[in-house]
């Protein structure tokens, strides 16, 4: 079955970086186009980034220029920099297989003012 890790959130001071992972596990990862989103308290889950089969990425715009997501399908990883954290940032990011109802569980990211 599929199945999604996410792992790297933590408390982090603005202006920090952080960069988070997800495993996958269940499908033939290099295939498949991956995506991360966000889900801030009080507000709906928003896309973050998307990284296709073939490399090409695909930003929010509130993600341009200080996010970066990357894939490794030797270690069927896809990854999330995130630098220059703000306040605003602070959210439970998920990565999901795109196009499909599969989910991680979530890994949260708190960034201090």
């Amino acid at each position: 079955q599929v199945q999604l890790v996410e792992s790297g959130g933590g408390l982090v001071q603005a202006g920090g970086s952080l960069r988070l992972s997800c495993t996958a596990s269940g499908f033939i990862f290099s295939m498949n186009t991956m995506a991360w989103y966000r889900q801030a308290p009080g507000k709906q889950r928003e896309l973050v980034a998307v990284v296709t089969s073939g490399g090409r990425t695909v930003y929010a715009d509130s993600a341009k220029g200080r996010f970066t997501i990357s894939r490794d399908n030797a270690k069927n990883m896809v990854n999330l920099q995130i630098n220059s954290l703000k306040p605003e940032d602070t959210a439970v990011y998920y990565c999901r297989l795109s196009g499909s109802q599969h989910w991680g569980q979530g890994t949260q990211v708190t960034v201090s003012s």
